[in-house]
């Protein structure tokens, strides 16, 4: 009568399956939906940061500037720190990286030696499969799977929306479902598969 067509089959079905697309999203960022393996995908507890190959360190020892300096965490996880040399540092969290530097400095050279660190800079995560623009990225303070997929350039055409893949620490992939609180940590390897449909 006002001469608007109906839309075809085609269009209905495209409609229909955005429509179910965000109601999953939704459900998934409401924690509704939990991981396929590994730790729940709701989860938003972060263990304490370990530190690892790639990370740069501020570390302040009080009273003594010599000592003190911007450090890399070298390919081996080791620091070297004025004074008193290598440092592991790999796999230490922050407070147990102060209390080794504090152990060594109060060998033979401080009396009571108080240190800071922090970390300035992560070292990267990865991102690969199908998004625009795969690669290697710096890391910021809680980044989720979606920042990650947004720093890549978003899904590609092929991309599977509804599930990712990380690689932590060397160890084995898990899949979860994506989520908004599905957190990316510094030397990750997240893949984007293909989807089969």
């Amino acid at each position: 009568m006002f001469g608007i067509s109906k839309p075809s089959g085609a269009v209905l079905l495209k409609r229909m399956i955005a429509v179910a697309g965000l109601l999953l999203l939704t459900a998934c960022a409401g924690n509704a939906i939990p991981s396929l393996k590994g730790p729940a995908a709701g989860s938003t507890e972060i263990a304490e940061y370990r530190l690892g190959s790639g990370d740069k360190l501020r570390v302040i020892v009080f009273g003594e500037e010599a000592l003190s300096g911007e450090f890399d965490v070298d390919g081996t996880g080791t620091v070297s720190l004025p004074l008193i040399g290598l440092i592991q540092a790999k796999d230490l969290t922050l407070r147990e990286f102060e209390a080794e530097v504090g152990v060594k400095l109060r060998d033979g050279y401080l009396k009571d030696p108080r240190v800071s660190a922090e970390v300035l800079n992560y070292r990267p995560f990865y991102i690969f499969g199908e998004v625009e623009e795969p690669g290697e990225y710096p890391y910021t303070n809680g980044m989720t799977v979606l920042n990650a997929i947004a720093v890549g350039g978003g899904y590609t055409f092929r991309a599977d929306k509804l599930r990712i893949y990380i690689s932590r620490d060397r160890a084995n992939e898990v899949e979860y479902l994506l989520n908004t609180s599905v957190r990316v940590q510094p030397g990750d390897i997240v893949r984007i598969a293909e989807r089969f449909f």
